[in-house]
């Protein structure tokens, strides 16, 4: 297997379970549920272009440990790209990265999703090639719920994958989904039982890891063209995210989220 390519990563766990197979935990120690964190971000921004130069892998597996896939952005981060413009260019910038480094990494990608998806781990999960999710997981968009765009993926995809009236109704009202709906919609690829995620993953990743190699990169990458062609409403949704990020209403969904109370909205300031 590769060296110590992998060595420096700290909030990506990485391991082989199968010949072919690379394996990213997200796992950040200070929160059960795998809030991503600045470093998190990063590294799932730099993890693609490794995995793409790495001859080794035939498959990815992106999951999370513990009792959740990924619980969205801790609040540190998120009161960083409030109250800080450099941060906040900066984070748009790799919120844009990940979603594209993943689209463009040449190795077939698996997400498999537990317990509750939101934020930048579901944007990485999301674009995947293959998504499993528990027929139990919570799948969550809350951007709106934050007071900003739904930016960090979404538009990207989801139109195409469960049409835009299913994209609107879940993008703009927040509400929650199950792995088993997300299935049933055509958001995600398959929903199994909770016991069954962790084996369904690489069973997937093995098949594609034995196959052949070349023909299954190169029918990724021809697919994701629909992906590209929608780059431009992906990025412009970045930057109706970001742009509010300082805002009033982002001021109030946080302050809500953090004191676990409905936000209180006000009139449009236009």
């Amino acid at each position: 297997m590769s060296g110590n390519r992998y060595d420096a990563y700290e909030r990506l766990k990485i391991d082989w379970p199968a010949d072919g197979v690379l394996r990213l935990t997200m796992h950040n120690p200070d929160n059960p549920l795998n809030s991503v964190d600045g470093q998190m971000h990063r590294e799932l921004v730099s993890v693609w272009p490794e995995i793409d130069a790495d001859r080794d892998v035939g498959a990815v597996i992106l999951c999370g440990a513990g009792r959740a896939y990924s619980a969205g952005g801790d609040f540190g981060m998120i009161d960083e790209i409030i109250g800080d413009h450099g941060v906040r260019m900066r984070a748009m910038k790799e919120a844009r990265d990940i979603v594209y480094n993943v689209i463009n990494c040449s190795r077939p990608t698996i997400a498999a999703m537990h317990g509750v998806a939101v934020g930048a781990g579901l944007a990485a999960g999301m674009v995947c090639d293959i998504t499993i999710a528990t027929k139990s997981c919570r799948i969550i968009d809350g951007h709106t719920n934050l007071g900003v765009a739904a930016g960090d993926h979404a538009v990207i995809n989801w139109p195409l994958q469960c049409g835009m009236a299913k994209a609107k109704y879940y993008l703009m009202t927040c509400e929650p989904m199950t792995g088993e709906e997300a299935e049933r919609i055509g958001l995600i690829s398959l929903a199994v039982e909770d016991n069954a995620l962790e084996a369904e993953a690489l069973r997937v990743a093995t098949r594609l890891a034995g196959g052949a190699r070349t023909a299954i990169s190169h029918t990724k990458m021809a697919l994701n063209n629909w992906y590209r062609m929608n780059g431009p409403g992906f990025d412009a949704s970045l930057g109706y995210e970001f742009l509010a990020w300082d805002g009033p209403e982002a001021k109030e969904g946080v302050a809500a989220l953090k004191e676990k109370r409905k936000p209180q909205f006000g009139r449009m300031p236009v």
